[in-house]
Order: C-alpha cells, then sequence, then structure tokens
C-alpha cells in the first residue's frame, strides 16, 4: 500500500495519475496548503522540503519519497511500467521528465502567479512567462508532431507533461494553431486513469469558464499559500 500526501495541483496530479495507470492499491491523505499542514514537523519527516506531493510505501519498509518526478521514477521502477529499462528508451523519458520539472512547470506556474495570484498586475512580468510558456508548448507540439506520445511510447513523461500542460487557460496562455499538441492534450484526457487522478484528492471546477466569483476564491487561497 502507497501513503500519498497530496493536493488538486499539477505536481499533485503527476503523482494520482501514475498511481492510477500503474494500478497501485493507495490511501489519499489530503494536505490543506492553506492551512500550512505541509510545513508541520510530521510533514517534514516525509518531506524536508515542506511540499507535496510525497507517498510512503509501507511495502518497502515505509520509505518516503519526495518530489514528483522523483516519485513517478520509483513508482515506475517498482512495476516495471511506463519508464523502459533500455538504455536510450529510458532517457527520452527522462529527459521529457526533465522537460516538465525544470521548464514547463516552473514556468507556468509563475504565469499563474504573476497572472492570476498577486493582486499587483505587473505586466512585463505577467509577458515573461506567458510567453516561456507558449514557447515550451510549442516545443511539445513539435515533439508531437513525429510522436503520438512524447518518449515514442506512453510513459510518465506524458503525465507528467500533461499534468502542466492541460492547464494553460488558468495560466492565460493559448494553444491556438499547436493542432499536435491539442491531439495529445485530447488523447490524455481521453484516459481513464488520467480522469481519475486528476480528481485527486478533490474534484475542482472548471475554474477558467466557471464563476468570477470562484476563480477569485481559488485566487485568495492560492495567495495564502505563496506566503508559506
Amino acid at each position: 500500500m502507497i501513503d500519498l500526501y497530496t493536493a488538486a495541483t499539477p505536481n499533485g496530479w503527476k503523482a494520482s495519475i501514475t498511481l492510477e495507470e500503474l494500478e497501485l492499491p493507495y490511501e489519499v491523505h489530503a494536505i490543506d496548503l492553506g492551512k500550512a499542514e505541509q510545513k508541520e514537523p510530521w510533514f517534514l519527516s516525509i518531506n524536508p522540503n515542506g511540499r507535496i506531493p510525497a507517498i510512503v510505501d509501507r511495502a518497502a519498509d515505509d520509505l518516503p519519497v519526495f518530489e514528483s518526478g522523483a516519485i513517478m521514477i520509483y513508482l515506475a521502477e517498482k512495476t516495471g511500467r511506463l519508464l523502459p529499462s533500455e538504455a536510450s528508451a529510458r532517457s527520452r523519458v527522462i529527459q521529457w521528465l526533465m522537460f516538465q520539472m525544470g521548464g514547463l512547470g516552473p514556468m507556468m506556474g509563475q504565469a499563474n502567479v504573476f497572472f492570476r495570484y498577486f493582486p499587483q498586475k505587473i505586466q512585463p512580468a505577467i509577458d515573461r512567462y506567458q510567453h516561456e510558456s507558449r514557447r515550451l508548448l510549442e516545443v511539445l507540439d513539435g515533439r508531437l508532431a513525429e510522436s503520438e506520445w512524447l518518449a515514442d511510447d506512453y510513459s510518465i513523461a506524458d503525465i507528467a507533461n500533461w499534468s502542466w500542460a492541460r492547464t494553460h487557460k488558468w495560466s492565460g496562455v493559448p494553444v491556438e494553431g499547436l493542432e499536435h499538441l491539442q491531439r495529445w492534450l485530447d488523447a490524455m484526457m481521453a484516459r481513464p486513469a488520467c480522469q481519475r487522478g486528476i480528481e485527486v484528492p478533490i474534484k475542482i471546477p472548471n475554474l477558467v469558464e466557471g464563476s468570477p466569483e470562484d476563480a477569485e476564491k481559488f485566487a485568495q487561497e492560492a495567495r495564502k499559500i505563496l506566503q508559506t
């Protein structure tokens, strides 16, 4: 059994979708980021960095694993799925996983901060992160013009990048003209494990197309988290 400590964020979904795809039994422990539960001593004993997601593998002497990418690699290796063992194929998956972790995730995350969460609108910062996010999505589109999935076969690289790319509207980043990316976004959304994974620990409403009140309430909660 895997204990999953998470919240409804793209990084959290990376772990929950992976668990769903691998059909591993897991127990969800929702972390209230607004109350800074991720900074409490008991959680810091699992992840010293005080961030979600984190897991504890009860079947491996209660081994804690933190950092979303590390969790995905650990679970894939544990099951022998979603991460090839052959060196070149494995390298392709890791490269696209690192692309998300070092590029797409941080840039879209900063776009969210300046476009959605900061009460002051600093337009140069908004432009910077939205433009870079769009550029990175164009890189994905270029790769997906060559291959159905990012690393030839479906893998943790697709899960990681999709968990962020699917939120492009919230970041204020358009995907018009990126037909290969849009094809892939739809293909990912059609996967039952992806559908289940993005509802862990809770299903959140469509904040872009929903009511402005819901979007503002979500943004207000996010502002609290930025200070922790």
